[in-house]
């Protein structure tokens, strides 16, 4: 089976072929719309579907998905708990938060409590399925106009944050620093690499250290911090 995604000590573990998903979501129509749609690429798999981020938490400890695609607003447990949840864990799957809105708050604190990325729930079938392979080898799907609205609002009032994004990356060698700066302008690491003249699996090196440099455990989490410090 093919893997995909760096690994580091901080990150998640490596991706095996078919991808496993786990659906967390309250409304039961979503929850079988996805199921239906994910159940038919050849590359994914749906092991299992929650009603609220609590059975959610749950069933991923024991069913080990590499993605959760996980609903904001749900009872019991909704999705910021949740994801900070599965954050804190050991080898934490990569999640994908669910919102109606592009520019929730919600989302913001989804991001920073670890999500990798974000969907609208109306956003056409291929590109979630496309979205769910993109996060599963260690990408962000955040457009660069999400991003940098997002951002923005997670920046409103950062000059504590500033000081300490700046001390992070001067940590950095003088590649890594373009390597960081190129993943805060939402670049792909094929993107990154004909950019820089590098190699794809050099690039995936250069971003294994960052995560580890910069206390990172998704590009998001680098992005936000080449913003905080100014050089996006």
């Amino acid at each position: 089976m093919a893997t995909v995604g760096p690994v580091t000590a901080s990150s998640p573990e490596p991706v095996t072929t078919p991808i496993r998903v786990l659906v967390v979501d309250d409304d039961p129509l979503v929850r079988s719309a996805l199921g239906l749609m994910l159940g038919g690429q050849p590359d994914l798999e749906v092991v299992g579907e929650a009603r609220d981020g609590r059975e959610g938490t749950t069933l991923a400890a024991s069913l080990r998905p590499h993605v959760v695609l996980m609903d904001i607003r749900m009872p019991v447990m909704d999705g910021l708990e949740a994801t900070a949840a599965l954050h804190a864990r050991p080898q934490p799957p990569r999640v994908i938060v669910l919102t109606t809105f592009d520019a929730d708050d919600y989302v913001v604190g989804a991001l920073a409590a670890g999500a990798d990325g974000f969907l609208l729930k109306d956003t056409p079938p291929p590109e979630i399925v496309a979205a769910i392979r993109k996060v599963a080898d260690g990408e962000p799907m955040l457009s660069p106009s999400v991003t940098q609205t997002l951002i923005r609002q997670v920046r409103q009032g950062s000059d504590p944050r500033t000081a300490e994004a700046e001390a992070k990356l001067a940590t950095l060698t003088e590649r890594e620093r373009e390597v960081a700066v190129a993943v805060g302008r939402g670049l792909s690491n094929a993107d990154i690499a004909a950019e820089l003249y590098l190699s794809v699996p050099t690039v995936k090196a250069h971003v294994s250290r960052l995560f580890d440099k910069l206390g990172a455990t998704n590009r998001v989490q680098i992005a936000i911090c080449v913003h905080d410090a100014g050089l996006v």
